[in-house]
């Protein structure tokens, strides 16, 4: 997996034109599913991000937990963070997932955040949409364990 965390004031996705999903402060999640993934990735992910301190404290330190401000999820599913512009200049996607087993294992994703207690509104899996935030800090993360895979 490769997921791209954006802390944020706020984040909402359209579809058509269409708000479909918002959320106040919290956590924007850009989620790739890469061929190698599997149930345990999607596990380690879902337990790690709700503990992650990367909200500040009352002296301004990252020291404070989604779980601990109360704060949502916006995942939006996408396949391009395993874009590969290395040969060539189109990028090639041959290490995403293929889009039915990406499917499945983005939702349990989603799923898996919901399950540690988190708010989690989505994007559409597969959809062309607009994603908007309110960067906070900013604080931007690349979660990979193996940017190899």
């Amino acid at each position: 997996m490769r997921i791209v965390l954006q802390r944020v004031r706020e984040a909402w996705v359209r579809v058509d034109g269409k708000e479909i999903a918002r959320i106040g402060p919290g956590f924007l999640l850009l989620v790739g599913i890469g061929r190698e993934d599997n149930e345990e990735e999607i596990s380690f992910w879902a337990k790690r991000i709700p503990e992650l301190r990367v909200f500040p404290d009352e002296n301004g330190k990252m020291n404070r937990s989604l779980r601990e401000v109360g704060g949502e999820v916006l995942c939006v599913s996408q396949f391009t963070l395993y874009g590969d512009v290395l040969a060539g200049r189109r990028p090639s996607f041959d290490g995403a997932a293929p889009a039915e087993s990406a499917r499945i294992l983005y939702h349990r994703f989603v799923e898996a955040l919901a399950a540690e207690g988190l708010p989690v509104r989505t994007g559409v899996f597969g959809a062309h949409m607009e994603v908007g935030l309110v960067n906070d800090g900013p604080v931007t993360l690349i979660l990979a364990r193996s940017l190899g895979k």
